[in-house]
């Protein structure tokens, strides 16, 4: 009992702490602990104001009570906030040691207020003591009467004691507040992350995110925005609520608004007042109706990357809590990984459909095989080229459709393994007896992980039909054209012997002119004639030791006239001692006149044009340049193939038929023709051809 200056006695001061560490020790809400230690603390020393003050381990007010008479008032930590910054109970955590205000007013320590006006309640009398556990400091105590002088050292003393004793209730309320909080935040997310990620439809993700946020923090209203990386922008994809249609496309840029500043800093925030939040967007309420009053809002991320932002927005109970952050993030971290997963899970889809889509509706038959050849796919264009349904081609052996080239493929498919894509022309047969030329690409590839094989069978029967009758036509025109040919230049023969010395100069240009046509179409049929005897294998049958030199003037001779008409010049550079070659004399002019009348009609007015020779070991090297526009290199190697025509500066083109025959030419007498050439810098013709033996050349001289 407090003695008649109001402190007690020193036996009734242990009487009292005891009873107030039994009565503190029963309780572990922190809430009821604070109100607890203020009531008896005020009671022990006569006080009529109160407050505590509770700490974190960081130094930070994170709870508190204020008293004032029989009034207990919580969500007091943002007031005292202050004073704790600035105030008596500021410095007593500073230096953590117990203080005696006799008089307010007197005290720099004391932060004044409104009601320290001496109209009004005026100066006071004040002590305040640090709550200490060891060497930890978990709050301050701070008491109050109004009238100046009323508390004396042996209060302080008092006040010091209780205080304490009640530090190690504090801390075990507060550790206990705070398990309790991680515990909450944990059952919340536990429930959130078995709704959430229960789906992978990315629509279905976004909903259950809305709802277990607005479940776990109780709000009106919750909204998610994704960011557009091409635009920089936020893009609201879900939001609950009834203005959730207005909210649902709008864009807001990095930066702007709550939201905005949340993506971009990456970090989240809690405001309970927007209206005295300059990072409020007000423009967003006037555009959709809706009326903010607080905000949560925190970023989604996937990784390190920041993907999107997840507001709550008006808690029911007006102020976010202060686990509403900690969940919010728990939840939106959660968010980021099923929203991730959902969209890969959606661009596979879209792929494997984009995949499907392309196999099933491909002109081309395709089939996947196993590394057996049994077929495990076959596409629409499969099914219709053999007759067969999909479930009939399923396990049957790609071999029984005569399309394997084994001896390309190797055994096993071995050529396959290595990743490179091999083709070759075949012909499809199938058990309804249909058969289909095809060209095939056969080439290893991964599907579900395992490796297969897939044969690509594109239908050429058109081509081989055309092919079929350009040979036919080919072959109607040479056949039918030597005979009259023939009378022709028989009777051009004639013509020139009996015409007399001293005719008229144009008759004599004329003939000319008719001789060298027909020897022109001569020299094509020839051609034709040989280019069908070379395609069928033949070799060459009367090869002869031929003079480069004549071979090459011969040549220059047949294409004289169409240069001059062009004025242009025909060059010459052969090496000295060139030896003889080993060929078919005549197949070679018509090679070489091929290649200069090419240069002819490609090298520009005015121009040269270059025909050189030089030896090369067992080999002669020709070669004819030209001023021309050039081959592109992708045209380079297919210029060689059968009716593959480029097109001249003047839109003049032939059959495609000249160079084929040159290359085959040239191979059938063992060497190769090639050409090199830059764009816009001409193009340079070269072949090689064999040197004719000593023996050889021996026979032709005795011959």
């Amino acid at each position: 009992m407090p003695n008649r200056e109001g402190y007690p006695t020193t036996q009734a001061s242990l009487e009292l702490l005891y009873n107030i560490s039994r009565e503190l020790t029963s309780a572990l809400d922190l809430h009821l602990v604070l109100r607890r230690v203020l009531f008896l603390s005020m009671q022990s020393v006569g006080a009529i104001n109160g407050s505590i003050i509770v700490l974190d381990s960081n130094g930070k007010p994170i709870d508190s009570a204020i008293i004032t008479g029989d009034v207990v008032h919580d969500q007091t930590t943002q007031q005292l906030r202050i004073t704790y910054e600035q105030g008596l109970a500021g410095w007593v955590a500073q230096h953590r040691q117990a203080v005696l205000i006799k008089d307010t007013s007197r005290d720099e320590r004391w932060l004044k207020r409104p009601d320290d006006a001496p109209e009004r309640r005026g100066p006071k009398s004040a002590v305040s003591a640090p709550l200490m556990v060891r060497d930890e400091l978990v709050g301050v105590i701070t008491l109050v009467h109004p009238q100046p002088g009323f508390f004396q050292p042996e209060h302080l003393s008092l006040v010091q004691s209780i205080a304490d004793q009640a530090g190690i209730a504090v801390l075990n309320a507060r550790l206990y507040e705070e398990s309790q909080r991680r515990a909450r935040i944990m059952a919340a997310l536990a429930s959130s992350a078995a709704a959430i990620t229960g789906s992978l439809d990315l629509k279905e993700v976004l909903q259950r995110i809305l709802e277990q946020t607005s479940r776990a923090l109780l709000v009106d209203t919750v909204s998610l925005a994704l960011i557009d990386p091409k635009r920089q922008e936020l893009v609201f994809e879900a939001s609950t609520g009834r203005y959730s249609e207005k909210v649902i496309g709008l864009r807001l840029k990095l930066g702007e608004g709550i939201a905005g500043w949340v993506a971009q800093r990456g970090e989240g925030t809690v405001v309970n007042d927007v209206s005295k939040d300059e990072r409020f967007l007000r423009a967003v309420d006037l555009m959709t109706g809706f009326r903010t009053r607080a905000i949560a809002c925190a970023p989604i991320r996937w990784g390190d990357e920041v993907i999107g932002v997840l507001e709550a927005i008006n808690p029911q109970a007006r102020v976010f809590n202060d686990d509403a952050l900690d969940v919010l993030n728990g939840i939106a971290s959660l968010a980021g990984t099923a929203i991730r997963h959902a969209q890969l899970f959606a661009a596979l889809q879209a792929a494997h459909q984009r995949y499907l889509e392309l196999f099933q509706d491909s002109i081309d038959a395709i089939f996947i095989t196993d590394w057996e050849g049994r077929i495990i796919e076959a596409n629409h264009q499969a099914e219709r080229v053999t007759l067969l349904g999909a479930e009939a081609l399923r396990g049957q052996l790609i071999h029984s459709l005569a399309i394997v080239n084994s001896q390309l493929l190797g055994d096993g498919f071995a050529n396959l393994k290595h990743g490179e894509t091999l083709s070759y022309e075949t012909t499809l047969q199938t058990s309804a007896g249909r058969s289909m030329p095809a060209h095939v690409y056969a080439r290893k590839v991964s599907i579900d992980e395992e490796e297969c094989i897939q044969w690509i069978v594109h239908d050429i029967t058109e081509r081989k039909n055309l092919e079929t009758l350009r040979a036919d036509l080919i072959s109607m025109i040479y056949h039918d054209l030597r005979s009259p040919l023939a009378n022709v230049i028989s009777s051009l023969d004639v013509l020139e012997n009996i015409l007399p010395a001293d005719s008229d100069a144009a008759v004599k240009s004329l003939l000319k002119i008719a001789v060298r046509s027909t020897e022109r179409i001569q020299r094509l049929v020839n051609a034709l004639l040989d280019l069908r005897r070379l395609e069928a294998g033949r070799p060459i049958s009367n090869p002869r030791p031929e003079a480069v030199e004549k071979i090459i003037a011969d040549s220059v001779d047949a294409v004289r006239v169409g240069a001059d008409a062009k004025h242009q010049a025909i060059e010459t550079h052969l090496s000295a001692l060139l030896p003889p070659v080993l060929v078919d004399g005549e197949m070679i002019r018509r090679v070489l006149i091929n290649l200069l009348e090419n240069a002819i009609k490609y090298t520009p007015q005015g121009s040269a044009i270059t025909v050189g020779a030089q030896s090369e070991g067992k080999m002669v090297q020709i070669w004819v340049q030209d001023c021309g526009p050039g081959i592109p290199p992708s045209e380079q190697e297919r210029i060689f193939d059968k009716f593959t025509r480029l097109r001249s500066a003047n839109g003049q083109h032939g059959f495609g038929l000249g160079l084929a025959y040159c290359r085959l030419a040239v191979e059938a007498h063992g060497g190769r023709i090639w050409v090199e050439s830059q764009p816009n810098q001409g193009a340079c013709f070269r072949l090689t051809l064999p040197v004719a033996s000593n023996g050889q050349r021996s026979n032709e001289t005795q011959a």
